[in-house]
């Protein structure tokens, strides 16, 4: 499975370090692909790493003006022209999404991801993986939105909230059917 991960390049604390390079090597021992933004640095090449050294693939894509923070040993790498390629990039180069700690970036990439599965323009399976409680908030948004009535789907339909990489690949991978 070709699971992508929206993360942070930003290089972050053990309590996300540590949490992050766990379910990276479970994508690893698990024969997936990584799909991810490409970069060799902070959190982004700690999972990059994960998952390699435990015997996954790397599919890198990235955009040109962050071309020069690349992965040099990625299986692949693409670069995009700009930011919105990327995203679509990434999405058709996946069959499920994990959403992990992240900035804007993140958060931008998450929205878009959910609002196109909201109106049916992919099914992949999409999980939040909370790590250190980071989602808690919107978390709570979410509920929010689906009890008040703005989403049009129930939540359940469009994101799982995990709050391990042990249960957000297991979701995964019984949503693939793999077994």
């Amino acid at each position: 499975m070709n699971i992508c991960v929206f993360l942070s390049a930003a290089d972050l604390p053990e309590r996300y370090t540590r949490p992050a390079r766990e379910f990276a090597e479970l994508i690893g021992k698990g024969g997936h692909t990584l799909v991810w933004g490409g970069s060799d640095s902070g959190l982004m090449k700690v999972v990059a790493d994960g998952v390699q050294e435990t015997g996954g693939r790397l599919v890198g894509v990235s955009v040109d003006f962050l071309s020069d923070v690349t992965r040099p040993n990625a299986d692949e790498m693409v670069i995009a022209k700009d930011l919105a390629e990327r995203k679509a990039l990434l999405l058709a180069k996946s069959d499920a999404v994990v959403i992990m700690v992240g900035g804007t970036g993140t958060l931008d990439e998450a929205t878009e991801i959910l609002e196109l599965k909201k109106h049916a323009l992919h099914t992949k399976p999409v999980v939040l993986l909370n790590t250190a409680g980071f989602y808690d908030g919107l978390k709570q948004q979410f509920r929010r939105m689906d009890e008040d009535g703005f989403l049009p789907l129930p939540l359940t339909d469009l994101v799982f909230f995990a709050e391990d990489g042990v249960s957000a690949l297991a979701y995964l991978e019984e949503s693939a059917g793999v077994q």
